[in-house]
């Protein structure tokens, strides 16, 4: 077993100014099957690749106790997530989710009001010189999931209430304005949520029995107790804020149509298969999610590499779905990939990877892809021109986007 050389220097500053490259690029450059490094203090050891996706959802080697910063947990996740648990702990709250998140009649009810929501929205964008996309999805999407929640929003609170959800993820891995616009907005969105709580448990408002909000209200944990209300808020946004999230892949995918206008017309086709491809490609082939992490449950080995107890372990997710030896040609936009192999599970890792009934992968991955199929579908059977700006993605901002949203004019019905 090779002897663990301290790294140099820490590299944060290092992945605040590459971004999404900064990983992929040390692990190129790696002698060895790991790359080790110091962020924000903390030594550091990152993996890659389909075994390292077992090995990293294996609670016996990686825990997510300690391992979120500070920064994430007061953006991104929330204080006391079940992001944040092992163990038994993690199993009974993320049952919760799992509930909520994973049979396919909620599945189809939340798609049910977000397709509405969205032939609602489009009627109004035809009035309209010019709409930013991906502003206008993320409201569709936070009326949709509201609804299908439970949660009472007004539609002239909609646009603040859509920022903010989207505010959270946009300035988990950033400082600056962006990192201090998501700790306002969480805190905006604890306290409006922890009241709601509040109000269902004391029977002033009365929201639909087995809906989230009801849900997550009644829900004990494995030690038996209720949530108290500011932690049931922090829940409830966990489905709501990573719903209203998908909005980058729906923006991703009006890019890919843009670029390879092609895939339009299969979509528009009704072939099941093709939409389900593209889907997977969009989630593949876009930048999301750069990597994930957690913490070294005791001395640990990987391929005879030496990992110390208590040092963060990242999961390259952004590496393993451009990686040429899974992927092929990984720089080309290609829904057939899909067509021609199934899916592996822990292979194409855009949400993380493991099995979501037991372990931390995303258990709103079925949610994301059946709300992206419907609305994809949708974006394709719809006329728009997309005026001249700037459509580049730069890899250097996480989460990234196309700098201008996808602006598109004269919406209108297909010929």
């Amino acid at each position: 077993m090779r002897s663990f050389p301290a790294p140099p220097a820490d590299q944060t500053a290092a992945l605040l100014f590459r971004g999404y490259s900064w990983l992929p690029d040390r692990m190129r450059r790696a002698a060895g099957p790991v790359v080790r490094a110091r962020l924000l203090g903390r030594t550091a050891v990152a993996l890659r690749g389909p075994d390292a996706v077992r090995f990293f959802y294996d609670e016996r080697h990686v825990h997510r106790h300690g391992a979120l910063p500070e920064p994430v947990r007061a953006t991104l996740f929330g204080e006391g997530a079940v992001h944040t648990l092992d163990g038994e702990a993690h199993r009974v709250r993320k049952a919760m989710f799992l509930g909520l998140l994973v049979p396919p009649a909620r599945v189809a009810d939340l798609v049910e009001e977000t397709t509405a929501a969205w032939d609602e929205a489009v009627a109004g964008w035809r009035e309209r010189p010019a709409v930013v996309l991906f502003d206008e999805v993320a409201k569709v999407l936070t009326a949709g999931v509201c609804r299908w929640a439970g949660i009472p929003v007004s539609s002239a609170l909609l646009g603040a209430t859509s920022q903010d959800l989207v505010a959270m993820v946009d300035g988990f891995a950033t400082p600056g304005v962006r990192h201090w616009r998501a700790r306002a907005a969480r805190g905006r969105c604890e306290t409006w949520l922890a009241a709601l709580v509040a109000d269902v448990r004391s029977g002033v408002i009365t929201v639909p029995e087995g809906s989230a909000v009801a849900v997550v209200a009644a829900h004990r944990d494995a030690d038996g107790s209720r949530l108290d209300a500011h932690t049931a808020a922090v829940e409830l946004l966990n489905i709501i804020r990573p719903t209203v999230a998908v909005s980058w892949f729906v923006t991703f995918a009006a890019h890919a149509l843009h670029r390879w206008p092609g895939t339009r017309e299969r979509l528009q086709a009704d072939d099941a298969a093709y939409s389900a491809a593209f889907v997977h490609e969009v989630r593949r082939f876009y930048p999301f999610a750069p990597f994930t992490g957690g913490r070294a449950a005791a001395e640990l080995s990987w391929r005879g590499e030496r990992i110390p107890a208590g040092a963060l372990v990242l999961l390259d997710a952004y590496g393993q779905n451009h990686d040429a030896e899974l992927w092929g040609d990984p720089y080309a936009f290609r829904p057939e990939r899909f067509l021609a192999r199934p899916v592996d599970r822990d292979e194409l890792i855009p949400q993380g990877g493991g099995d979501p009934s037991d372990g931390h992968r995303c258990p709103g991955e079925a949610v994301t892809i059946a709300l992206l199929e419907a609305l994809t579908v949708r974006l394709a059977r719809l006329g728009y021109d997309v005026p001249v700006q700037d459509l580049t993605i730069p890899l250097r901002r996480i989460p990234t986007r196309p700098r201008n949203g996808f602006r598109i004019t004269s919406v209108r019905p297909l010929d």
